[in-house]
C-alpha cells in the first residue's frame, strides 16, 4: 500500500512540473518573461495594454451598485489580515528555530505584481494588490500551520477532508497506534530536514529564511 501511495505522489509531482512548464510556454505566447524575479515585456506590449485600459468614469458606470456599497466590507478585512500576518510571523520567528524547522519565506507566497499591468486602471490595480496580499498571506499562514501540524500532530483524519496540505499524505494512519510514535518521529525529521540544502545549514532552522 505504501509503495502505491508513493507512486501516486510521484506522479502528482511530475504532473505539477509539467503544469509549470505549460505556464512558462503560455507566458511566452503572451509576450512576457520572468528575469531575476521581474516581469519583462516584449517591445510594444505595454503601449497596446495602455490602449485597453478602461477609464475610471466608465469603470464606475459599469460597476453594480451592490459591488460599490459592499467594497468597504471587503477592505475592512485588512485589519484582521494584517494582525494575522503580524502574529503568525512572530510565532514563526520564535518557535520554528526552537523546533529546528526552517522558516517559511513570506516572499515565496505573497506576490504583489499585478498592479504593473498597464491595462488596469488604478481601482483595479488597488483591488489586485489587496487580493494578492490577502490570498498570498493565507498561503503563507497555511504553510506555517502545515509545518506545525507535521511537527506536533502528524495523523491523518478519519474522514475525507478537502484542502489538505501536501504533508498530510505522509502522516500516520488514523487509528494506527502501533506505528504512531515511529511515524511521528519520522515526520519531525522531515520537517527539520526541510530546505536544509537550500539553507546550507548544519542544523535545519539554523539559517534565516525570512
Amino acid at each position: 500500500m505504501t509503495d502505491r501511495i508513493d507512486e501516486l505522489r510521484a506522479r502528482i509531482a511530475a504532473l505539477q512540473d509539467q503544469l509549470e512548464r505549460e505556464y512558462g510556454a503560455r507566458r511566452a505566447r503572451l509576450l512576457h518573461r520572468i528575469e531575476n524575479g521581474r516581469v519583462v515585456w516584449e517591445d510594444g506590449v505595454r503601449r497596446s495594454h495602455l490602449a485597453l485600459r478602461q477609464r475610471i468614469p466608465a469603470f464606475l458606470l459599469d460597476s453594480s451598485i451592490r459591488y460599490t456599497i459592499t467594497a468597504p466590507v471587503i477592505y475592512a478585512l485588512i485589519i484582521p489580515f494584517a494582525l494575522l500576518d503580524l502574529f503568525v510571523s512572530i510565532y514563526q520567528a520564535i518557535c520554528f528555530p526552537a523546533y529546528r524547522i526552517p522558516k517559511v519565506r513570506r516572499r515565496d507566497y505573497i506576490r504583489i505584481d499585478r498592479h504593473q499591468l498597464a491595462y488596469l486602471n488604478w481601482i483595479q490595480k488597488l483591488n489586485c494588490v489587496y487580493c494578492g496580499y490577502c490570498n498570498g498571506l493565507i498561503a503563507y499562514v497555511r504553510e506555517i500551520s502545515a509545518r506545525t501540524e507535521a511537527f506536533w500532530c502528524p495523523i491523518k483524519h478519519a474522514m475525507r477532508t478537502r484542502g489538505l496540505h501536501p504533508y498530510h499524505a505522509a502522516f500516520s494512519a488514523y487509528g494506527d497506534g502501533v506505528h504512531f510514535r515511529e511515524d511521528w518521529e519520522a515526520s519531525r525529521a522531515r520537517m527539520q530536514a526541510l530546505n536544509c540544502e537550500a539553507l546550507n545549514c548544519d542544523k535545519c532552522g539554523g539559517g534565516d529564511a525570512t
